[in-house]
């Protein structure tokens, strides 16, 4: 049987890089971990809760259906976060969020607002927070855009091959050297699950020096949920 190993995890000091950067003692590690996990957890759901505020506000004005369709394929995979760097120091907190499309953050007072809940979330009194956001410069080259780009077509009863296959199309144009994707479950609404996959290029798993970005994301629909997987093979050194 062959051995599986998470993609990420296989080439971290190679090609990937750590999420986090701070020293602590043995006995408070685990306390780090978990803090750095609420920091993350609380950027999700502002970002998400600012998407739903944003979806009403779609609704409650009146446009035409043509219209309305624009908006819904141009911010399919808005605002979604990549990852999210965590820099400690003594008397601060650098949280970098990488993020695909930065439009509900450039508001005014979003930044603050949301270092005023991650201030409450973390209850440091001796540390400060600082947030930056750095805009990914090929959002098509993330999987977790692409993998939110799948899930928001799907949801909206589009069929999944067509789906798999626009993602594939948006990864040449963003010059990948190689894309896997494959979705599991109840396709289509049929009782048996199945698993479906599409790949296009080389994607060299075994080689370390290979840069390949790995994506597991869940997709949930009204006939259950469906696993979705990408690897992207960006580059080689």
């Amino acid at each position: 049987m062959a051995q599986k190993i998470n993609p990420l995890g296989f080439r971290l000091g190679t090609t990937q890089n750590h999420h986090s950067f701070w020293f602590a003692q043995p006995k408070n590690y685990s306390e780090g971990l978990q803090e750095d996990q609420k920091i993350r957890n609380c950027i999700e759901n502002y970002i998400q809760i600012q998407k739903n505020r944003k979806k009403i506000q779609k609704n409650e004005k009146k446009a035409s259906n043509k219209k309305s369709n624009r908006k819904i394929d141009a911010g399919s995979s808005s605002e979604v976060i990549t990852h999210i760097e965590i820099q400690k120091e003594i008397d601060m907190i650098h949280v970098i969020i990488h993020i695909g499309f930065p439009h509900l953050l450039k508001k005014k007072g979003a930044i603050e607002e949301l270092e005023k809940n991650l201030q409450k979330e973390v209850n440091s009194v001796n540390q400060r927070l600082h947030i930056a956001i750095e805009k990914v410069k090929n959002p098509y080259r993330q999987p977790n855009i692409l993998a939110e780009y799948i899930a928001f077509q799907l949801k909206n009863r589009v069929a999944f091959r067509k789906a798999m296959k626009k993602a594939v199309e948006l990864t040449k144009k963003a010059d990948t050297k190689g894309v896997k994707v494959k979705i599991a479950g109840r396709l289509g609404g049929q009782e048996i699950a199945r698993a479906e996959c599409t790949q296009k290029g080389p994607l060299p798993l075994q080689t370390i020096r290979a840069k390949i970005d790995y994506c597991c994301y869940p997709i949930r629909t009204i006939y259950g949920v469906l696993g979705l997987k990408i690897w992207l093979f960006v580059d080689e050194e």
